[in-house]
């Protein structure tokens, strides 16, 4: 029996979601569904407040879609209730989570960190979209909350030319939140779950909803949704 692609840990009130399919964590099926069980089962746990999705110390924290799988069951491969990957489009989950990037994030790899409400990455991860050098579009999450997290002028140079944006640019650009080596990683990331797990989970899950939802209105508009 195949060694299941996603591990998860408990550590009291968060959930580490640990992927698991070496060489490069490229995402197939199994490894897609496996993310929509984690993280819809982190959803439904009162018990669970944050959760931190990393990759498991393999050549990269994801290298994306994995072609070849693709080539034998066709374009759906990835999908999910929770959308491409498990978690792109899972509109219900509340619940903050953080990426720690081990690694590359390549294309649908990066889409899965876009997904994610904060990063934190090691020295050496990049981050990169290749899909339209191949003839494909980044529609699950590239084109759509790229130009949210760093604005539309570097999303496009990021889209249209899929040069690599290296951890420090990414910083930099708000992007990510901390970057350090990768031996402090897992333990950075743990740590500042934990701190937030520590607030009231109620007040935190309603923050990050009134973020997402307000965060294409006019200013005016958004105070107004926020009072609810």
């Amino acid at each position: 029996m195949p060694a299941a692609p996603v591990r998860t840990e408990r550590h009291g009130a968060v959930l580490e979601v640990v992927l698991d399919r070496p060489p490069v964590n490229a995402i197939d099926q199994s490894l897609a569904d496996a993310l929509y069980e984690a993280f819809t089962g982190f959803r439904d746990d009162d018990t669970l407040a944050v959760a931190v999705l990393i990759g498991g110390g393999h050549r990269a924290f994801s290298a994306g879609w994995d072609l070849k799988a693709a080539a034998i069951d066709g374009d759906e491969v990835g999908m999910t209730p929770g959308g491409w990957g498990g978690i792109t489009e899972l509109w219900d989950l509340h619940k903050p989570v953080i990426a720690a990037v081990d690694g590359p994030a390549v294309a649908g790899g990066f889409e899965l960190v876009l997904a994610c409400d904060l990063v934190v990455a090691a020295e050496h991860a990049e981050f990169w979209l290749t899909e339209v050098g191949l003839g494909i579009l980044p529609s699950s999450g590239g084109l759509q909350w790229l130009p949210r997290r760093l604005g539309p002028s570097l999303a496009a140079d990021l889209i249209l030319t899929g040069r690599r944006l290296s951890a420090a640019e990414a910083r930099a650009h708000g992007l990510v939140r901390d970057v350090v080596p990768l031996a402090d990683l897992r333990g950075h990331a743990l740590a500042l779950a934990a701190e937030i797990a520590a607030a009231p989970a109620e007040t935190v899950q309603l923050a990050k909803a009134i973020l997402r939802s307000t965060a294409h209105l006019p200013i005016e508009v958004a105070f107004r949704s926020g009072e609810g």
